[in-house]
């Protein structure tokens, strides 16, 4: 692979810098990673990462990505405890949405496309920061702070990092990328060079979540994982299967139906509320292992950096620093290994206008992503009031296709390959599967309203 540069520095070391890190390491001399916490040697929570302690999945396609980017390391996270669902027996998971349930009886077509890897976000993180401190040209700098990216004549050329006696040391780049997440500090940057800030696209999603982690008896359950979103008024929940006999058990509700449970009886209670009885009864057997942790800001945030005219040479911008998505739908790890192979793809095409080219390479998988979250979330307060047929359309398809999945094995492992992010939403409305959604929408009569 052709070099591009001599050094490039990551500021953040959670998992969109560790992916960006190991694309950049094929393509620049040496690369280093600039991390505020001390790196733990072991799979445990840390305070940069508070997300941590929440419920987390690798969704399918991310894990393919995973495979990619990293040879063996599947089969690594399998032999260390994950939870691998590769066999495509439905009754592995159970999935409800409204009063409609995905078909539990048959088998997957093409299982090795719905792979998944069940693990908690400390144990998948650390399995992959040991495979990027495993690259000979990478090097990690924990325990120490950005204060500010080096600028020369508007292009950002390195950082100022200092560690935590106060010893600064400037690093000389010819490429610094912000995986800081959320509180990213890159629209002040450009503000002070002179560039206008971003433009934001917001979710605004009046909901709260609550994450239990729990150890259960072997066979206690017998799904993996458990989604239910049972409508208004109700909580949703969603549990899933951890390495070494742990799960974690994550309640939502609305501000209308009042806030998230705090505490570990508040989290069964809820769970009992929604989930089938096979399921609640084993709940009751689990043990908490840790506090309940309460996330209040289930919002997503894009800034819009691909429809900037102008950017600064040497810098960019991945993961949730430029788009969180909602956290609810669990596509964040997903998307920053996509993001991170677009990143790859511009590379290989050479080093000339990276920020412009990535930003709009990247776009493509995070637009559909954004675009249907929001419809899932109901879309702004005009949308959701509106009555035009169009949307009285669009409303009764989803709920058809719904319905049909719960008997059309097919149909299921569509909707699955979509909520997996391994085809794209568009695949739902494709013309070999409308007679499926028409047909089992017309064993009930139908109504659009």
């Amino acid at each position: 692979m052709s070099r591009i540069g001599e050094h490039a520095v990551v500021m953040g070391a959670g998992m969109s810098g560790l992916l960006v890190a190991r694309v950049l390491s094929e393509f620049y001399r040496t690369i280093t990673v600039v991390e505020r916490d001390a790196l733990p040697d072991t799979p445990v929570a840390r305070k940069g990462v508070p997300q941590g302690r929440h419920l987390h999945s690798c969704l399918s396609r991310g894990s393919q990505v995973l495979g990619e980017l990293f040879p063996g390391l599947l089969d690594e996270l399998a032999e260390a405890g994950a939870v691998v669902i590769d066999d495509g027996d439905l009754s592995r998971i159970h999935a409800q949405i409204g009063p409609y349930e995905l078909n539990r009886t048959g088998r997957f077509a093409d299982p090795a496309a719905l792979v998944l890897h069940l693990a908690s976000r400390p144990f998948l993180e650390f399995h992959v920061r040991r495979r990027v401190q495993m690259l000979d040209n990478v090097t990690f700098l924990d325990n120490q702070d950005v204060v500010e990216p080096v600028v020369t004549a508007r292009a950002v050329t390195g950082v100022r990092v200092v560690d935590r006696d106060g010893a600064a040391v400037e690093q000389r780049a010819d490429l610094v990328v912000d995986a800081t997440g959320r509180a990213s500090r890159t629209p002040a940057l450009l503000e002070s060079l002179g560039y206008p800030r971003p433009a934001e696209d917001h979710t605004a999603v009046n909901w709260a979540y609550s994450s239990q982690l729990m150890s259960i008896t072997e066979g206690r359950i017998v799904e993996r994982m458990a989604m239910v979103n049972p409508g208004v008024g109700k909580p949703r929940a969603l549990l899933v299967a951890y390495e070494h006999g742990q799960w974690m058990l994550a309640i939502g509700r609305s501000a209308d139906a009042g806030p998230p449970p705090t505490d570990f009886a508040g989290m069964l209670a809820a769970a009992e509320e929604v989930m089938p009885p096979t399921i609640a009864a084993g709940l009751r057997t689990a043990e908490p292992l840790a506090e309940v942790a309460i996330f209040r800001n289930a919002t997503g945030v894009w800034r819009r950096y691909d429809q900037m005219t102008r950017f600064p040479a040497g810098l960019l911008v991945v993961g949730d620093a430029w788009c969180s998505l909602n956290p609810v739908y669990g596509q964040g790890m997903t998307m920053a290994a996509l993001e991170a192979l677009a990143l790859r793809d511009c590379l290989r095409a050479g080093g000339t206008d990276l920020a412009r080219r990535s930003f709009h390479a990247a776009a493509e998988h995070i637009g559909p992503a954004w675009s249907r979250n929001r419809a899932s979330d109901g879309g702004s307060t005009q949308a959701r009031n509106s009555r035009s047929v169009a949307r009285r359309l669009r409303r009764w398809t989803v709920k058809a296709a719904l319905q049909a999945a719960s008997t059309d094995v097919k149909l299921a492992e569509q909707l699955l390959r979509v909520n997996n992010l391994v085809d794209p939403p568009t695949r739902l409305q494709g013309r070999a599967l409308l007679p499926r959604i028409i047909v089992g929408k017309l064993r009930r009569p139908v109504n659009i309203r």
